[in-house]
């Protein structure tokens, strides 16, 4: 009877002891030193469970992580996602699972810091793509013996990849420092990180307005500013050095975008100032004095001004191609009607609208301009629009006036339907500062700068966009010590995505730079700006500005 019932308890609690008890129960089950054997090991079994179960406190909350990667949604191939568990305690342990075999992943740590072994990173992905990784955490401040259990929280894992590098440029966060800059690309697959540029070796020349053709790591250029200035053409392992300001231009070529063809690139050549404020919330004001648009022939080695064919003065800037290459996308604003130096009440007034002109490549002559979206009606102001590669979606940063978002707190990124025309302000949005962004080449991923994190540098986010509805939480670049940006003093300037690797080292642009550059030429120098560019252009500064981007 008393083996009955044991069977019987045994059996329908799923005991790890079954299998034990199934043999002994081979041997006869009159011999009761068998009976004492089995007894003996279930008290032992049952009074180990309890002892475990009772030294784990259940918390109804999730643990404090950092960096924030709680409900994200990432790529397939994302380099592993370490993070610090910001809880009290000496011993931390984690178990990462998920998929169909539920692979798992178990970390202790002593300090809190999580870090993921690459291979079982990459497992845990591969195992998990279009699914979920299930992350449990348990702290203790007693080394281990007596544990807190969190909820667990969860990562998202798209069946989408990113592409593999991302190239932006590290400087110090303030409105005036070019003794110490770089240009880098770091893999979005793991940690590796290498200079392209470096102004150490270009007599600490201003690098910036690095842009690729269609995410191509042989195809870009790269503007520099200084002694050994000029625009740095790179195709197929060549770097060529072009400059590409003309005399009737009110600045150099600045805010490039490469037509699809790879035959012409679109500038806006600007007239840059900056003022300050004098109270702390508020910094510095960039804006525009002059800005037109060109287009440079690169074969031809030609500068073409695109004019306007009503005969409003505007302001435009930020030119982007649709990827067919038909449309010119891009900023403007009506010119200011006053003719001395602008205050502060002049640039709060400035408003910047979304328009584009139709281009005929075999012509290369454009049509008439078509209001996109009126950000002017919202008093509101539109900066950086960027097209997706599959030409559904045109995401841009909205702010209250001008033309440098970089400094406005209340500057959003907003999404537009191309085909519907339907526009929203983003959920990825913080109460920071979000500014310059770009398109993964497979339209899955956007990059954005976000300030976020301190409200002071700005850091690359990503956002998984699935569709117009379905958009993830985003996260900022993993790193290998994941508090690496609580040391960080630089901040993430222009990044772009690149599918593969720049095979350029600083080493190649310091020879060459010692090219002759060479001059393009105006290729429609009768077709020059209005009147009013030059009368702008030559206008005597106000003793408070400074010029930047010349």
């Amino acid at each position: 009877m008393f083996t009955g019932c044991l069977k019987h308890y045994i059996e329908s609690n799923n005991s790890p002891i079954l299998l034990g008890y199934k043999y002994l129960s081979m041997k006869s089950t009159k011999n009761p030193f068998y009976l004492l054997v089995l007894f003996i090991g279930i008290f032992f079994c049952f009074g180990c469970k309890t002892e475990v179960e009772e030294t784990i406190k259940i918390l109804n909350r999730k643990p404090n992580i950092e960096p924030d990667y709680s409900e994200i949604t990432i790529p397939t191939n994302i380099a592993p996602m370490n993070f610090i568990i910001k809880e009290d305690g000496n011993f931390f342990k984690i178990t990462a699972s998920g998929g169909e075999n539920e692979y798992q992943i178990n970390i202790n740590s002593s300090n809190g810091i999580i870090k993921f072994p690459k291979k079982s990173w990459k497992k845990l992905l591969d195992n998990c793509k279009g699914d979920k990784i299930k992350i449990q955490v348990f702290s203790s401040k007693d080394n281990n013996k007596n544990l807190n259990k969190f909820l667990p929280f969860y990562i998202n894992v798209a069946n989408e990849p990113i592409d593999q590098s991302l190239v932006y440029r590290l400087i110090h966060p303030g409105y005036y420092s070019w003794s110490k800059m770089k240009i880098v690309q770091r893999s979005l697959e793991n940690f590796s990180e290498e200079s392209i540029i470096e102004n150490q070796v270009l007599e600490k020349n201003c690098i910036n307005c690095h842009t690729f053709k269609q995410n191509n790591p042989d195809r870009f250029l790269v503007h520099i500013r200084g002694s050994k200035g000029g625009t740095y053409f790179v195709e197929d392992n060549k770097i060529i050095r072009r400059a590409l300001k003309t005399e009737n231009m009110p600045g150099g070529a600045t805010y490039p975008s490469w037509h699809p063809s790879g035959e012409y690139v679109a500038f806006s050549s600007n007239q840059v100032r900056q003022n300050f404020y004098a109270h702390s919330k508020k910094s510095i004001e960039v804006f525009d004095r002059v800005s037109t648009l060109i287009l440079y022939d690169i074969k031809n080695n030609e500068i073409l001004n695109i004019t306007n064919q009503d005969t409003v003065e505007y302001l435009q800037t930020f030119p982007t191609w649709s990827p067919d290459g038909k449309f010119l996308y891009y900023c403007q604003a009506n010119q200011s009607e006053t003719d001395s130096n602008l205050d502060i009440n002049d640039i709060k007034n400035t408003h910047y609208n979304l328009a584009r002109k139709s281009f005929n490549s075999e012509t290369l002559s454009f049509g008439k301009t078509e209001l996109v979206f009126n950000a002017s009606e919202r008093k509101k102001s539109v900066s950086f629009p960027r097209i997706s590669p599959d030409g559904k979606y045109l995401v841009f940063t909205l702010s209250d006036y001008g033309t440098f978002p970089i400094w406005h707190q209340e500057a959003d990124l907003y999404l537009l339907d191309l085909q519907s025309g339907k526009n929203k302000r983003m959920d990825l949005n913080s109460d920071k500062t979000e500014s310059y962004h770009s398109w993964s080449a497979n339209s899955k991923w956007l990059v954005f700068s976000s300030k976020r994190l301190d409200g002071r540098s700005a850091r690359p986010f990503f956002a998984y966009i699935g569709s117009w509805d379905q958009i993830g939480k985003p996260f900022v670049l993993p790193q290998e010590d994941p508090t690496h940006y609580n040391r960080m003093l630089e901040t993430f300037n222009i990044p772009e995505f690149v599918n593969g690797t720049i095979k350029m080292k600083p080493r190649d642009f310091a020879a060459a730079a010692k090219q002759t550059v060479i001059q393009a030429n105006p290729g429609n120098p009768f077709k020059t700006p209005l009147d009013w560019t030059n009368n702008k252009t030559n206008e005597k500064r106000s003793e408070i500005e400074q010029g930047i981007h010349e």
